[in-house]
């Protein structure tokens, strides 16, 4: 294979912005590993009072990541973001005002293989989230699993994730005097491994807890579609029923993420690595979905909102495709 180098005169800017992508890359892939690798060899060392008065400082704040987090706004501006966004571009963009006496949920659409619109839009300032809705706080749900590693929780809570099981979405979106945004990559790990270049199918057909909960908190819901998250990497060929995908399948059930075998460039060559390429990425927050409280929503209550959510999803689609370099032929395709 024949390897396409970088340049050397490449400006130190865009230098910049692959470092900063590339330090995300091995926060998302290799940081908790590490953390958790750290906290060990501090517990076997000479400094293991350290690691117990972490542990008892963790069985403390263990319920934090479900109960809104702790955001720090130092964490979510830093310049670091900023060569972040610029990379790709990234660019949020607001199509109505939203009232911030009102909580919501945001569904995101499409988990893409690392979900890199929602975290440059929703877990930094880089893109002028609170500037574009102001009185709103924005959190980006993620698997659980990751909030019981030490060092590494208290790191990401810092960007606004939290916990994405029931109690910490249901307590965000009934907090008293509005102002909360709750951000759902709705298709999950699942959808990450049909994540590639041209892909619009998504995974949304049975994703109705997210419903349930809108329902019975009177939130409000928003479709959020990101054209160009699919476009950042390419993966191994896994169609449905292949040895592949049944493993990768497999191993997602048990561990609870998805393990899809990416590609795209490297740091200092075009041809191979895990750094994503340089497309741009558009993330438009579509108008609000009317919501009714419902506190014990019936099955045809869910029903009737999923299949209003869905249609509000499509008209956003339609609605902005051109303007991102979609075709008229181009659809959504739920399943």
């Amino acid at each position: 294979m024949k390897v396409e180098f970088a340049p050397l005169n490449i400006p130190l800017r865009r230098r910049l912005q692959t470092a900063a992508v590339l330090q995300w890359i091995f926060s998302f892939l290799a940081l908790a590993q590490c953390c958790l690798a750290g906290f060990v060899l501090l517990a076997l060392s000479d400094w293991w009072l350290l690691a117990l008065l972490y542990a008892g400082w963790l069985w403390l704040d263990w319920d934090t990541p479900t109960s809104g987090g702790r955001r720090s706004s130092w964490v979510r501006s830093w310049t670091v973001w900023e060569y972040f966004r610029d990379y790709f571009p990234l660019t949020l963009i607001k199509t109505v005002d939203l009232d911030p006496k009102k909580n919501y949920i945001f569904g995101f659409h499409p988990h893409g293989v690392l979900v890199a619109g929602a975290f440059g839009n929703f877990c930094t300032e880089a893109t002028g989230f609170s500037q574009l809705f102001p009185g709103l706080t924005p959190h980006l749900l993620m698997l659980p699993f990751w909030f019981r590693v030490p060092l590494f929780r208290d790191y990401i809570m810092c960007g606004g994730l939290v916990s994405s099981c029931k109690s910490s979405l249901s307590y965000l979106v009934s907090r008293p005097g509005g102002g909360n945004v709750a951000v759902i990559a709705v298709g999950g790990a699942p959808e990450a491994l049909d994540a590639r270049p041209g892909a619009l199918t998504l995974q949304v057909r049975n994703r109705k807890g997210f419903i349930k909960l809108a329902l019975k908190h009177g939130a409000q819901l928003v479709p959020v579609f990101s054209f160009g998250e699919n476009e950042l990497f390419d993966q191994m060929e896994n169609p449905t029923g292949s040895p592949l995908r049944t493993l990768q399948n497999r191993l997602q059930s048990i561990m609870g993420v998805a393990m899809p075998l990416f590609h795209a460039r490297g740091v200092f060559q075009y041809s191979f690595g895990v750094i994503p390429y340089r497309k741009p990425i558009h993330t438009v927050v579509g108008k609000p979905i009317p919501v009714t409280q419902t506190p014990s929503p019936s099955r045809d209550d869910i029903e009737s909102l999923h299949k209003v959510y869905l249609q509000s999803l499509t008209e956003l689609f339609e609605q902005h495709k051109h303007t991102y370099g979609l075709d008229e032929h181009q659809h959504l395709t739920f399943i």
